[in-house]
This record gives C-alpha cells, structure tokens and sequence, in this order.
C-alpha cells in the first residue's frame, strides 16, 4: 500500500474558514428561518468594475477568431500585464522593479503556500501569532519548523524581531487578521535582520490598496535593501473584485538569491521561473485583459470606488462597535475589524453567541492562532444592507455575559 506524507496527519482536521461553514450549516439545519448574517471570511460582494466586464467579453471574442485567438500563453504573464504592474505599482511610488521580476498567478493564496518549494524542508520558518492559515499549513506539509512571532495588544501586533536565527519570515500587512499596519521604521528592522541574518521576507501586501493613512509603506521595496531578501505578493481578488476570476501577481527580484549546501549563490527569481514553467500554465488570457483594464484611468476610479464602498462598511463596523464599548482595531487602513470578546470570553464562545442570538457569522480570532484567543475578526466584504442590518442587531440587543 502506498505511504501517504506524514505531515498531512500533522494538520488540523479542518481548515479554518470550512470549519465556519460547517457550524454555521449544522446551526441552519435547525433554524432554517434564520436570516444568517456572513461576516467571517473575505470575499467580496460587489460586481466586477464595468472595465473588467468590457474587457473579458472583448477578450473572449478575440478567442473567437483565427487571427486574434491565443493559446498557451506566458507562465510569467503577459507582456502587457506586467509592464502595467511595473508603471502604476512600483515606478510611479518610486520603485524599481522590472518586468522580468513579476509574475502573474492565480492567487496569492497560491503562490505563498507555493513558493517555499524552491527552500529546503529543513529550513526553519517564521511567522506572527495570529496568522493567515495557508503559511502554516503549507509549510507543514512540507515538515519545516515553525516558530512563532507573537502579535498581542502590547506590542500593537508588531512581532519582536527573534533573536535567534531563521531562514524564511512571512509577515503579512496591512495584516490579516488584525487589519492592523506596520510603520516604514518596525518594516526596516525586518529588511536589517534579513540582511544580517540573509534570511528571506515574504511579504504578503494583498491588501496595501486599503491603505488610507500617509506615511504606512505599501510595498517592502520601499525600504532600502529590501530587495535582497524579500518576495512581494498582491492580488486584485479585494482591490477589484477578482475573487471569482483569480488573479494576483507576485514579485520576485533579480537580486535575491539563496545557497544551495555548499554555499553557492543561486537567483531565486530563476528558480521561481523554472517552477512556474513546470507546474503553472499560466492566468488565462481573457482575465490578464481584465486586470489589465484596471490601469485605465476609468479602470483605476472603478477600483478605488469598490475599497471606498468596503472601507465605508469597515467605518460602520467600527464606529458601531466602539459606540458599544468593545475595544476593536483595524478597520481604517484594512477592510477586517479586530475585535476584543467582552469578559475575556474565549474566542469560539463568542463566536456561537453571534450565530445563535444575533444570526453573524464573525471568524474566531483563536482560528489564526493562540494569540488571536479572547478576539472575532469581522470583514467588511459585505452589502451595505447586510452590514447594517448586523449593527442594528447588536445595538438593539445589548451583549451581556
């Protein structure tokens, strides 16, 4: 019989957010009028930007025809992608990065659970306490070692720099879960132990977009030498609604390299190419159209009108909360509230006193972590309907313990 990857068995049963769905279900099954709220996890509620819509039905004629139709495309991206990406993203922020250093994907989900393919298992990684579940899971799968940053009130969820030695540090802002930023001095510390240490950044800013407030870095690449340890990633599943159409871009440069046993220097941007060319066909050509339309100017104010619309929900959220007294962060530079559970009431408990008393799903803080215990995290991807309706219910009933 065939042996199965040990480290699978080391997973958790189920993965957060199916673990969510299946007590929401079990609870319908016998409350099926319940009009049930969903505020747990990020997907977004609002149609695509009329530009993408123009874009793909364009696109999937020029399929329709001979001379226009493509096949296998680039598995870095199309051309016209990423010269956008490189113009509207980084060179206008005054960034230099080139063409050759993005690659176009189907998610960032994808790609930072991928990516430690090209690192050895043995590789000791870091990341913050709570955390986006895929690092976890997708380095355990792989058997490295996992070390632990904690993100609490006290340290205003930016993790200590360790003071012992690791290969690999995820770190993830603005963040998810906390919806909480990282100032240009606390990200330069991280670029400095890096260097030092020639350790690799992955830096998930999927949600830099969010970002309102002057003087919160958008891009690691902001900070000097950044980009001789660290590896971008970015989506436009929150920015511009692609979480149906997947579509993201990660952003490896030519000046990262690792060792391999015996110390010689390798490019990591090569490695991560010759991966991609083995195990990624590449993002379809209609939908690289599409997220190329968001460069437009039309397509840039239809962008910035879907975070407005989410932002504007994450500021109704917040103020709601806060009018209850709970103590809450985030929600001004990221569509995700952090919530404090009244009475240190443990994260899952609470998280059943929404479902069943007030009909809301929220996402249990302790679910990322055993720091995230004592908090919910609620995202802000919903209808403006939806969102109000949650808040009246939880003024209407006061929350007591």
């Amino acid at each position: 019989m065939t042996i199965i990857n040990k480290n699978f068995l080391k997973l958790k049963d189920n993965y957060l957010f199916s673990e969510i769905s299946k007590r929401v279900a079990e609870y319908q099954k016998f409350n099926s009028s319940a009009q049930i709220i969903k505020l747990g996890i990020g997907d977004v509620v609002k149609a695509l930007p009329d530009c993408v819509i123009h874009s793909l039905h364009t696109a999937v004629d020029e399929m329709a025809k001979d001379e226009s139709f493509k096949g296998y495309g680039p598995e870095q991206g199309y051309e016209f992608l990423r010269d956008k990406i490189v113009q509207f993203d980084y060179a206008a922020n005054g960034i230099n990065i080139e063409a050759d250093e993005i690659f176009v994907s189907d998610g960032a989900k994808c790609d930072t659970g991928n990516i430690c393919e090209l690192f050895s298992n043995d590789s000791k990684v870091a990341v913050c306490d709570p955390v986006y579940p895929v690092y976890v899971d997708s380095n355990q799968m792989a058997g490295r070692e996992i070390c632990y940053l904690k993100c609490q009130e006290d340290n205003n969820f930016i993790p200590e720099i360790p003071s012992f030695f690791v290969d690999i540090i995820y770190l993830c802002y603005p963040n998810n879960p906390t919806g909480t930023t990282i100032s240009m001095d606390d990200l330069k510390k991280w670029v400095d132990y890096a260097i030092k240490n020639q350790s690799i950044i992955l830096y998930d800013a999927a949600y830099e977009a969010y970002i309102k407030t002057s003087k919160i870095p958008h891009s690691i690449f902001e900070v000097d030498g950044a980009k001789e340890v660290a590896i971008e990633f970015r989506s436009f599943s929150k920015s511009a609604g692609f979480t149906g159409l997947r579509c993201a871009y990660t952003v490896v440069p030519k000046e990262l390299h690792g060792v391999d046993e015996s110390g010689v220097r390798y490019s990591i941007n090569k490695l991560w190419q010759r991966r991609q060319a083995t195990k990624f066909n590449g993002v379809s050509y209609p939908v690289q159209r599409a997220a190329f339309s968001l460069y437009s100017e039309k397509g840039q104010r239809q962008m910035q009108e879907l975070i407005d619309f989410y932002m504007e929900n994450a500021h109704i959220v917040l103020g709601t909360l806060k009018s209850l007294g709970f103590t809450c962060y985030g929600g001004e530079n990221a569509p995700y509230i952090w919530v404090k559970t009244p009475n240190d009431v443990e994260s899952w408990q609470f998280f059943d006193l929404l479902l069943t008393k007030y009909n809301i799903v929220c996402t249990p803080g302790v679910g990322f972590g055993s720091c995230g215990q004592g908090f919910i995290r609620i995202s802000a991807f919903g209808t403006r309907e939806d969102i109000n309706i949650a808040m009246s219910r939880l003024k209407e009933k006061k929350i007591i313990f």
